[in-house]
């Protein structure tokens, strides 16, 4: 809210480009943490400059027109998933580079102290692009609302005092602007407002702690209730999880949304993710079981030889 208002009144555009030198400077840094602290810290920094997507709401919006605004709103969450897709694969294939590929890493003292700074390095690329792109292309698109200023005549000239009108006034006047008034933060929570809010942060709370733990989850021993996956494993699993988002929002989603509306398939999505959130701890009874089966399998194998 606080990056928004401030977009307000200085514009898009700077507020774009701090949040992206603030998103390029916390990814390296995140990657350099070696304490817990250190990576909170840096974390709650990352957090303080992710306003740009509200601010990029409303740009996109500024930018558009009736004929296409809903086309372009639906790009920002398809280039979330597709950046949670990829991202998440990253993450997973470059995590210890001098572990998993010693041939190309395993003589880095750089890589063996930071064990997790090439994905992040890899990540920060994307923001350094973007933050180029907005410097050199990126326009402002707020328009604030302008006041024509009369423009005095020069003092001695046919005795014209003020010159708003006159063939000595410039053809193109100054313009002064207006400063946009600020509505206060009680205006705006109307009651509609309250309770979509009230829902989106629900659902917010609910399918992001899913996407915090789901790592955790994944890395845990089966016999203590996980999956047992290696952090490759968890960024493939991540990585395939976001190309299924990515073809329902552009395959699926734009079907049904013409068929059944938008609020019908926002309650049926809620609907879905209850068992979808509620049956996923279960999976590590099936890890477990294939675990089992695995150590069996290779203690038959031993004993054979």
């Amino acid at each position: 809210m606080y990056w928004g208002r401030l977009s307000d009144r200085i514009g898009r555009r700077p507020v774009l480009i701090a949040g992206l030198i603030g998103t390029l400077a916390v990814s390296v840094l995140f990657g350099v943490c070696k304490t817990f602290t250190a990576a909170l810290l840096v974390r709650f920094a990352a957090g303080a400059f992710a306003g740009n997507a509200a601010v990029m709401k409303s740009a996109m919006a500024e930018i558009a027109d009736d004929t296409n605004r809903s086309r372009m709103m639906a790009l920002l969450p398809l280039t979330w998933n597709f950046g949670s897709m990829v991202g998440s694969g990253i993450g997973g294939v470059f995590s210890n580079p001098a572990t998993q590929y010693p041939g190309l890493f395993g003589n880095s003292k750089l890589f063996i102290f930071f064990p997790y700074l090439l994905p992040c390095l890899i990540g920060s690329t994307v923001a350094a692009f973007g933050l180029v792109a907005g410097l050199f292309n990126f326009k402002e698109t707020l328009v604030k609302p302008s006041q024509s200023v009369c423009v005095e005549a020069v003092a001695g000239q046919s005795g014209a005092a003020t010159g708003c009108s006159t063939e000595r006034t410039p053809l193109l006047t100054q313009t002064a602007v207006a400063p946009v008034k600020q509505n206060s933060m009680r205006s705006l929570l109307t009651p509609l407002v309250v309770r979509v809010m009230t829902t989106n942060a629900i659902m917010c709370f609910a399918h992001n702690m899913c996407d915090q733990l789901y790592p955790i989850f994944a890395a845990t021993d089966p016999r203590d209730g996980g999956l047992g996956l290696d952090p490759r494993s968890i960024g493939w699993s991540l990585g395939i999880e976001g190309i299924v988002v990515v073809y329902l929002q552009l395959v699926v989603y734009p079907r049904l949304e013409r068929k059944y509306g938008v609020l019908h398939c926002y309650r049926r999505g809620l609907s879905i993710s209850i068992p979808y959130l509620l049956f996923m701890p279960f999976l590590s009874l099936i890890a477990a079981c294939l675990q089992t089966q695995g150590e069996a399998n290779l203690s038959s194998v031993l004993v054979e030889k």
